[in-house]
């Protein structure tokens, strides 16, 4: 098994953590009811949650958001499904429970704060410790996608900063 083959698996796995805490029920937003228990499988077809631009107030360039799950009672995690266009990144910011991403096609960029940007490919997977400021996203030339698994924290996953500069997108 390659490490994208174990980490999807390893994502099967909390995802169905997550989904058996929920009733099949929706929010408005097609967001499985948290606080509902249930005691078997709760399946969330592909497609049945609409895809979302990412708020120009959060990212420069084109990005999509795709939910996967929310976070619930039993699993304090979010997970998503994020593509960049090339060029596209996220602002600066932190999570207060920390992020896993896992890059499942083409190559991006990551920066902490202060120190060098560093190349993801597919395959590759990313931990952020929680309040480390950093951005990541496409690289110049090519799209970037990403299961992005988010802790949360007094129902917080994130907070957003500032945008990043071109120059320090460059660099």
């Amino acid at each position: 098994m390659n490490l994208l083959n174990i980490t999807a698996v390893s994502l099967l796995l909390l995802a169905s953590a997550a989904f058996a805490a929920n009733d099949t029920a929706t929010t408005g937003a097609g967001i499985p009811r948290a606080e509902q228990v249930r005691k078997s499988q709760t399946i969330s077809r592909s497609g049945s949650q609409p895809s979302a631009k990412g708020p120009a107030e959060y990212f420069t360039g084109s990005v999509r958001v795709d939910p996967l799950f929310a976070a619930n009672d039993s699993t304090h995690v979010t997970g998503g499904y994020v593509t960049f266009e090339p060029g596209a990144r996220s602002a600066w910011h932190t999570h207060p429970a920390g992020q896993h991403l896992i890059v499942t096609a083409g190559s991006g960029w990551t920066q902490e704060w202060g120190g060098p940007v560093a190349e993801i490919r597919a395959g590759d997977v990313v931990w952020c410790p929680p309040g480390v400021k950093h951005w990541h996203g496409a690289s110049p030339a090519t799209a970037m996608t990403h299961i992005a698994l988010t802790g949360t924290r007094n129902g917080k996953n994130v907070e957003w900063m500032e945008k990043v500069t071109d120059e320090q997108y460059r660099k």
